[in-house]
């Protein structure tokens, strides 16, 4: 049941860049937290912290795709260095408000969007090296343990991130991300050549190429379909800010601690994905994770108190990280390895730019509304959802794994 060390063993690559996960996604942490109490304190507004959302979302879904192509047809380990630099710079630029004092609203969501632009590119590539540095039968393994680095750095890092945003500012956590990201570059900097075999049309045509592959084939259709659609239906994070000012007094550290539950469960489904990464129908088990993400957000909504809230969305991180390994499995298993940079591209955009839009949505229907009732309509449309595309989809209840040697 427990998650599987082996990858970590088996290529010394695969550890030092999974190192690098760990520390610089930390550092990510901290400056989202310090990115939403930034937006809210400026503005008190649910539709500007959505629009944190839309900032990040936009530069993936612009240029994602293309960012994929060109992971299929250059050397993947100088792509992900120049990529691993521009996010060295622009966390660089944030924490310059600690000298030149805070900017205007406008321009943090510029820098934000320059941050998601050079993530855009790092995304696809971070995706497809993992089939070039281990073996099929590792794969699973090697996407829990990436999993499990990306849910233990959100453990500590918004509760610290609340810590450090209320002791000394946001300015402080964007510096100490721009710090973060050396780990990455070393990490980057011990990959081998990563060369891809096969020839990719230039342009749009490479990109339709791989769209096409992502729409007939099935099992990753229904895959990203699914994810999609809970994603912008009911991500919950943009009401984060006024759910706490309306019922648990504005405080920063409990802003901190909502982020850091989902992380509690989702870091503990990481640690027993033996239990399902090993199961031979990863489709059936990601629409029961969406499921369940959905049903835990509903229960969120009626929460009395902060820790019937964490409770509650401990579970849904747990749900989300059985889905999101369920996806990923499908995906990488699924995809030859010259369409493995535009299949990622696509599997980034609904992984990434989805829940922004779901966060847009989250703040502007609040903004209608009231944070409760966008809550509650989003984890219900997710229920909804899922039972769609469950009954709409027989391949992906019925995919397969391969069995591992």
């Amino acid at each position: 049941m427990l998650i599987d060390l082996a990858p970590l063993r088996a290529s010394k690559p695969f550890r030092r860049l999974w190192f690098g996960q760990v520390v610089s996604i930390f550092g990510g942490q901290l400056a989202f937290v310090a990115v939403m109490f930034q937006v809210w304190d400026e503005t008190k507004s649910s539709a500007w912290t959505g629009a944190v959302g839309l900032a990040q979302a936009l530069p993936l879904i612009v240029l994602g795709l293309f960012a994929g192509a060109a992971v299929d047809r250059f050397e993947r380990r100088r792509f992900y260095l120049i990529t691993t630099l521009g996010q060295i710079f622009t966390s660089a630029l944030m924490a310059s408000q600690l000298v030149i004092g805070s900017v205007p609203v406008g321009v943090l969501l510029g820098l934000v969007a320059m941050q998601a632009a050079f993530g855009a590119a790092a995304g696809p590539v971070a995706r497809s090296i993992l089939p070039q540095l281990l073996p099929r039968e590792l794969l699973a393994g090697g996407i829990a343990l990436n999993r499990i680095a990306f849910q233990g750095a959100m453990l500590i890092g918004p509760a610290a991130g609340g810590l450090i945003v209320a002791a000394w500012g946001p300015g402080t956590a964007y510096l100490i991300d721009a710090l973060t990201f050396t780990a990455a570059l070393y990490g980057v900097l011990g990959l081998p050549l990563l060369r891809v075999k096969g020839d990719v049309r230039p342009g749009l045509r490479g990109v339709v190429d791989g769209l096409n592959f992502v729409v007939s084939t099935p099992v990753i259709r229904g895959a990203l379909i699914t994810d999609l659609a809970v994603t912008v239906l009911s991500m919950p994070i943009s009401l984060f800010p006024a759910l706490n000012a309306e019922r648990f007094g504005g405080d920063p550290r409990t802003l901190g601690l909502f982020l850091t539950s989902i992380a509690v469960g989702g870091v503990a489904a990481s640690v027993l994905s033996g239990s399902y990464t090993r199961l031979p129908q990863p489709g059936v088990v990601m629409l029961i994770g969406a499921g369940s993400w959905g049903i835990a957000l509903g229960l969120f909504a009626f929460a009395p108190t902060p820790w019937i809230a964490f409770a509650f969305l401990a579970v849904a991180g747990a749900a989300d990280t059985v889905s999101v390994v369920a996806r990923s499995t499908i995906v990488q298993l699924h995809t030859p390895n010259e369409l493995l940079g535009r299949v990622a591209a696509a599997e980034q955009i609904v992984g990434s730019a989805g829940p922004n839009l779901g966060n847009v949505r989250g703040g502007v229907t609040a903004q209608l509304t009231s944070p409760f009732t966008a809550l509650l309509s989003g984890a219900v449309l997710c229920i909804a959802a899922v039972v769609t595309v469950a009954a709409t989809t027989p391949g992906l209840r019925k995919s397969v794994v391969p069995s591992q040697g």
